[in-house]
């Protein structure tokens, strides 16, 4: 499947527009995560997570808030919101300082996002049907096995140059 190459910068924010943000490259891959705890924090059946590079996001208004938790993987995580309107921007994670995850939802075009991937099937809703040509995972997959997803994220873009 090849996607339209979106224009940069990407921009999104909250619902409220209290915080914009840009990102400046491409994402490095776009996964659901479709475990209990991602279902309770949205609100939905799963979580659209596009980690992308820290040096390429930028806050460009407002400040938002955070929220530290453990992960169900006990990695230890800071949630990243808007303190008007609630609304989750991106998080962070301990011993990944080279890499954010945005909620893929709070970009202001999110017409050319499908996801390569889905992580935590096991739990996923019963309705939940993957993207075509995505890859599943029962679990979290190992980070070997999650290069398949970015090497297939990287290959849906079509170069027009």
């Amino acid at each position: 499947m090849s996607s339209k190459r979106p224009s940069l910068p990407l921009a999104g924010g909250c619902s409220c527009g209290a915080i914009r943000y840009e990102i400046s490259a491409l994402p490095l891959t776009l996964y659901t995560c479709n475990c209990t705890n991602c279902q309770r924090a949205s609100g939905s059946a799963f979580a659209l997570n596009m980690p992308v590079a820290t040096r390429d996001f930028r806050i460009v208004k407002g400040e938002p808030k955070g929220w530290r938790h453990v992960s169900p993987s006990g990695a230890k995580v800071t949630a990243w919101f808007c303190g008007e309107c609630g609304a989750r921007l991106h998080g962070e994670r301990e011993g990944r300082p080279d890499s954010i995850n945005v909620r893929a939802g709070t970009l202001d075009d999110t017409s050319w996002l499908v996801p390569v991937a889905h992580i935590y099937m096991q739990s996923a809703q019963p309705w939940v049907q993957p993207a075509p040509d995505a890859v599943c995972f029962e679990t979290q997959p190992a980070p070997a096995e999650f290069r398949e997803a970015l090497a297939g994220w990287r290959s849906r873009f079509v170069q027009d140059r």
